[in-house]
């Protein structure tokens, strides 16, 4: 109830009004902050030399981003470019054998960068996995394919098998543990695809055109391989009416996201903040909830330009990738988020509702929640931190399952069915803001640190309490409003092409 309910133009005029002054103030106090800091001695290692004509130094700590923009901007140029033109050149002349050459300029690539040991890891876990899904048994799949991933997020596994790579450069473990944790999600969807194929296996060469897809390889996403050996074995390759408009603008706007991404890091410093607690301590309670929602923000937008880029090569190969994750400003519900899409739909597919069915049973909920985390803290390598980060996340998706049942019990069901639409969607927006915090800080212990993350936590519920408390969540309401109304116009569209489709 309350998703299509209309509100008064005048009210979402004012939480927008109210949002838009409450982004302003706290921004303003955050860039004060940068600003005062610029030159303490603290933050020497996370600010570095930037526009000096502006008099402002940039803020570094982000070793991914920077990583992308430095040492890695020619390796990704140089092998990008090369796999667009080899790509385009395959479509026009042999577009039935595209894959294959796909992938012996995947193979090329990996040797040329990595060298032939680490090719010869990466091709002995994939023959290791392919003869498991010979078995045709799904959980011997799960099995080897987890203890596989084990290997290189658990120690010393994984410094054995990385001490066989020689050389050393910048890159190297990302690169490495990288190609081959994704590798691993790859062969696991594989072997578990085959597990449920008819007659007969997929061959090995499947397999390997499927891994060996370069965009893909280091960084994902992970696409499902039902759904690459599907549009890579399309013969006819159309391309859809204005897609090459679609494409070239989603270019254009990465490109922008990357240069307002530089422009925001000389003026404020939110990833450098966060490592003085002390200095932090010193902001206002508005400063600090905007400098944890900016951390996420930000994260967003760092994996949406990733993938960004990566999609864009995808689709001019004429494959259907994984989207970009949705917008961290757009949620307040813990199901939806998530900051690598095709991970997610990796979990979802295999893990997630395959235990969980339809969602709606507690306890089926409950395990295949736990279940899920389990997996995703193998993933992104077993430590504190993360033990935490899963076991938040994980208690925040099935609390949204209580609390729904809750309500939907015989009185309150009663009791909301008494109140009109309109009513009805404000007292769920009160509920999706308190949400909406409880994501913010469960999600920047991964980003920030745990003790940041109690700062955050006791500025805000503790110290702060009554007024930056409820003044903070009233503004979150605001947004939540805003949210839920764009869904509103979403649906009502996607329910107006369904019945023109229907016409039709």
């Amino acid at each position: 109830m309350g998703v299509k309910a209309m509100l008064p133009s005048y009210e979402l005029g004012f939480y927008a009004l109210v949002v838009t002054c409450a982004v302003l103030y706290s921004g303003s106090g955050i860039f004060e902050a940068s600003r005062d800091s610029m030159n303490r001695k603290a933050f020497r290692d996370g600010i570095k030399p930037g526009w000096h004509y502006f008099g402002r130094k940039m803020d570094v700590a982000d070793f991914e981003w920077v990583m992308w923009f430095t040492s890695f901007r020619n390796i990704i140029i140089f092998a990008l470019s090369g796999h667009v033109l080899f790509g385009k050149i395959c479509s026009m002349t042999v577009p039935q054998h595209r894959a294959v050459m796909y992938m012996i300029y995947g193979l090329l690539a990996v040797l040329a960068s990595m060298g032939l040991l680490y090719l010869m890891i990466i091709l002995s876990h994939c023959l290791l996995l392919y003869s498991v899904a010979l078995a045709k048994q799904k959980w011997l799949c799960y099995v080897a394919g987890l203890c596989c991933l084990a290997s290189f997020k658990v120690e010393p596994f994984g410094s054995w098998q990385s001490g066989f790579v020689t050389g050393a450069f910048d890159l190297q473990d990302v690169l490495f543990y990288g190609g081959c944790t994704f590798t691993i999600m790859r062969c696991m969807s594989f072997a578990l695809e085959s597990s449920q194929k008819d007659e007969g296996i997929y061959s090995i060469f499947d397999l390997l055109k499927y891994n060996f897809y370069l965009p893909f390889f280091f960084f994902g996403p992970v696409m499902t391989f039902d759904q690459f050996h599907a549009q890579v074995s399309t013969r006819e390759l159309r391309r859809k009416d204005d897609e090459m408009k679609s494409i070239r603008v989603n270019a254009l706007l990465h490109v922008g996201a990357i240069v307002a991404v530089d422009i925001f890091f000389h003026f404020f410093y939110i990833l450098t903040l966060p490592s003085d607690l002390k200095f932090v301590n010193r902001l206002s309670d508005w400063s600090l909830a905007g400098l944890a929602y900016s951390n996420l923000v930000y994260d967003w937008v760092k994996a949406a330009v990733m993938f960004g880029v990566i999609n864009t090569i995808a689709r001019l190969d004429h494959l259907d990738p994984p989207q970009p994750p949705k917008c961290i400003t757009m949620l307040y519900i813990f199901a939806e988020t998530h900051f690598d899409r095709g991970i997610n739909d990796w979990l979802c597919k295999y893990v997630y509702d395959h235990i969980g069915e339809n969602h709606d049973n507690i306890l089926k909920e409950l395990v295949a929640s736990i279940t899920t985390f389990a997996i995703t803290t193998l993933w992104l390598g077993p430590c504190q931190v993360v033990y935490i980060w899963s076991l938040v996340n994980c208690f925040g998706l099935n609390f949204e399952l209580w609390v729904q049942k809750f309500f939907q019990l015989g009185p309150f069901a009663k009791l909301e069915a008494k109140l009109s639409g309109a009513m009805s969607r404000r007292i769920r927006a009160a509920f999706g803001a308190v949400n909406f915090w409880a994501i913010v800080l469960y999600n920047i212990l991964a980003l920030n640190s745990l003790e940041f993350a109690l700062l955050v936590t006791k500025r805000l519920l503790v110290t702060g309490f009554p007024e930056s408390t409820l003044s903070i969540w009233f503004i979150t309401y605001c947004g939540v409003q805003l949210i839920k109304e764009r869904e509103r116009i979403l649906a009502i569209q996607e329910e107006e092409k369904g019945d023109k489709a229907k016409l039709e």
